[in-house]
C-alpha cells in the first residue's frame, strides 16, 4: 500500500544543494510507489515563529500553514533533507518545523544530511535526531548523508556516483517498514 511521505527540504539559501537530495528522495520514493511531495520552505515563506499552527483560531492560519498542516496530518512519515550550518541544523528548516506539533506525532521521520565536504552533514543530524525526537517523529536509525553533494547528485537529483543507490535503497527500505508499521499501529488507536 502506498503511503504518504513528504521530503522537508531544510535550506533558503541561493545556490542550494539540498534541492539535489530532495529530488533524489522524492524521485526515490515515487518509483516505490509512495506519494513523496517535497516541502520547500523557500516557496512557503513561513513568517518566523511567533504563533504555532495550533495557536491561531480554526480557519485563520496563514494559507501556506493551513496547507502543510493538511499534508502533515495525512502522512506516514516524513524525510528531512538538512545541511549543516555551523555543526547545526539551518534556521529555515528549525522555523519550518516548529510551526507544527501534533501533526507529527507517531509518525516516522528519517534524515538525509548532506555537505559539500566529506562528512555528509552528520553533525548536524546528531541535533536534529534530538529535535524530531521531541516533535513526536522519532527518526529510524539509519542516517542517509551524502557527502560532496556537487559530485554525488546532479541538479535533478540525478545519481552521478554509483555508490549512492546501495545505502539509499536500504535507507528508504528502513523507513518503509517503520512507516507501515506505525500507520498500523495507528490504526488500532495510540496512547493519547
Amino acid at each position: 500500500m502506498a503511503l504518504v511521505i513528504p521530503v522537508i527540504l531544510g535550506s533558503v539559501r541561493q545556490g542550494r544543494s539540498g534541492l539535489r537530495a530532495a529530488r533524489y528522495v522524492a524521485g526515490a520514493l515515487a518509483s516505490r510507489g509512495h506519494e513523496a511531495p517535497v516541502v520547500d520552505p523557500a516557496e512557503l515563506a513561513l513568517p518566523l515563529l511567533t504563533r504555532m499552527y495550533k495557536e491561531y483560531p480554526k480557519g485563520e492560519a496563514p494559507e501556506p500553514l493551513e496547507r502543510l498542516a493538511t499534508l502533515l496530518r495525512r502522512s506516514d512519515a516524513f524525510v528531512v533533507v538538512s545541511a549543516e550550518y555551523n555543526h547545526s541544523i539551518p534556521p529555515a528548516l528549525s522555523n519550518t518545523l516548529d510551526h507544527f506539533l501534533e501533526e507529527y506525532f507517531w509518525r516516522p521521520s528519517a534524515i538525509v544530511c548532506y555537505s559539500a565536504g566529506r562528512y555528509g552533514g552528520v553533525r548536524a543530524a546528531m541535533q536534529l535526531r534530538a529535535m524530531l525526537g521531541e516533535l513526536g517523529t522519532p527518526s529510524i536509525p539509519s542516517l542517509l548523508p551524502i557527502p560532496e553533494i556537487q559530485k554525488a547528485l546532479d541538479e535533478e537529483g540525478r545519481p552521478l556516483q554509483p555508490w549512492l543507490e546501495r545505502p539509499a535503497g536500504r535507507f528508504l527500505d528502513e523507513l518503509t517498514w517503520y512507516a507501515e508499521a506505525l500507520r498500523d499501529k495507528r490504526q488500532g488507536g495510540v496512547p493519547y
